[in-house]
């Protein structure tokens, strides 16, 4: 049964603009207010009061985690990055002095990794879908224009450049129409990931331009929303003037026959410790929506085994389905962040020993990489010689997806570029960039045999 709290918080945001009004913000040691305003200027910052009051304990700052995984630490930068705009702070230098030096920075960030800008972007006869991204066969994403920012920003958020104003690194689009056109013409495509930002910063009335056009595309069956609200602003399904609003649009999507999934971006198992935020898992499901649960693992925040079973077991207790642990995308900070990849298989395995059966949908860890979602299924021996053992869960040439492959044991990389194939057997499977033609995904209409067309579309999957 959904249910409503009388109580109707006000949600505030808390940024670099307004920091100094947050009451914890004058007990923190000098070099961390320091951080927060040097780092911030590069990377984004927002929090908010509920994680501030409710989610942060203030005592164990800066090694709680929730502190780490929303507050800027100054090693997010590199020495020299960091050296460099704390001295234009210092000096007050003009705004188009920082701005030019920061997104300089930016730059180096690698602010659209897995060929975002490259090649995941579809054209509608022949000019590019601004907002949208169509990587594998069954799924586009879209990112709709007035979704694009949070209730409270991660720090290791690998969407990190659709906030910071750089012009030509934000992908939005505000035409529903032009996303029903695009999915009328791929009947092969089965799911919409309403992606951002975060989609639940909308009103449900402007929700609902989204959400409505969908229910008509009969080859449609899922609408996943990819979302932190659920931990980082609940009361967006309990408390929020419109909460019912946006319930009643789930179980009117439910009804119609669409299967709506809320892709919960939950990193730690405090994040469900409040009765809102377990009220909010409670609220989604009654409405007719699966609750899935995502993160990567990552340094300072969620890098030991317990943490993970205790997430995945909370979930379960609350019908919340354990999906994926994913590694730090090579992007923004994935310096502060990232792991061995040996390191964060042994979390997965050690957590994933702890829990029941129904923990254990969860995939992982995986690395979203140009080629696809690339599982690390573990450590093995080939011919007296360690190897990691990997599959793609997805990938952009579907013949690849769950056929394992080899890469030759390295106890330091973190990332799938860094790896080499075991043999020569393995090396279809290594695709870089420069490797893989730039898609023309031009669907003016085709009226050749359907083998054919099945033929052209693999060609840019």
């Amino acid at each position: 049964m959904i249910q409503h709290a009388q109580e109707q918080p006000r949600y505030r945001a808390i940024t670099r603009s307004n920091i100094n009004q947050l009451p914890q913000w004058e007990t923190m040691d000098s070099d961390l207010r320091r951080a927060v305003e040097v780092v911030s200027l590069v990377l984004p910052f927002r929090t908010n009061a509920y994680v501030a009051g409710e989610l942060i304990d203030w005592s164990r700052v800066p090694e709680d985690p929730m502190f780490q995984l929303t507050f800027p630490q100054r090693e997010m930068l590199t020495d020299e990055h960091y050296d460099e705009v704390a001295r234009l702070v210092d000096r007050d230098a003009p705004k188009p002095e920082i701005d030019e030096a920061v997104n300089r920075i930016r730059l180096d960030l690698n602010p659209h990794p897995a060929g975002q800008m490259t090649h995941n972007v579809p054209t509608l006869a022949g000019d590019d879908l601004d907002g949208m991204q169509h990587k594998y066969r069954e799924t586009v994403l879209f990112f709709p224009s007035h979704g694009q920012t949070c209730h409270a920003y991660c720090t290791f958020c690998f969407r990190w450049a659709q906030f910071v104003g750089m012009e030509g690194l934000k992908f939005a689009s505000s035409e529903a129409d032009t996303l029903v056109r695009y999915l009328r013409k791929h009947p092969e495509v089965s799911d919409v990931l309403i992606t951002g930002g975060d989609p639940m910063i909308m009103k449900s009335k402007i929700m609902r331009q989204y959400i409505e056009p969908l229910l008509d595309v009969e080859t449609i069956t899922s609408i996943r929303i990819g979302s932190k609200a659920p931990a980082y602003w609940p009361q967006r399904f309990v408390t929020d003037k419109d909460a019912g609003d946006l319930l009643a649009l789930i179980e009117q999507a439910s009804e119609r026959g669409k299967n709506v999934a809320i892709m919960g971006h939950y990193s730690h198992p405090v994040e469900l410790s409040t009765d809102v935020a377990r009220q909010a898992v409670l609220n989604l499901r009654s409405a007719g929506a699966t609750v899935r649960m995502q993160s990567p693992v990552l340094r300072h925040i969620n890098d030991n085994a317990k943490t993970w079973a205790d997430l995945w077991r909370t979930g379960v207790g609350l019908g919340a389905v354990p999906y994926y642990m994913f590694v730090e995308r090579d992007t923004g900070a994935r310096r502060y962040f990232e792991m061995p990849l040996v390191r964060c298989w042994n979390i997965f395995r050690n957590a994933y020993q702890q829990v029941s059966g129904l923990a254990r949908t969860v995939r992982g860890p995986s690395m979203s990489a140009f080629p696809g979602k690339c599982h690390v299924l573990g450590v093995t021996e080939i011919g007296g010689k360690q190897a990691f053992a990997l599959e793609f869960l997805q990938a952009r040439e579907p013949d690849l997806v769950r056929r394992p492959f080899f890469a030759k044991y390295d106890p330091k990389a973190t990332w799938y570029d860094q790896l080499e194939p075991f043999s020569e057997a393995d090396r279809p499977f290594f695709i870089k960039p420069s490797d893989a033609p730039t898609p023309t995904i031009d669907l003016t209409v085709d009226n050749r045999p359907a083998a054919a067309r099945k033929s052209r579309e693999s060609s840019w999957l």
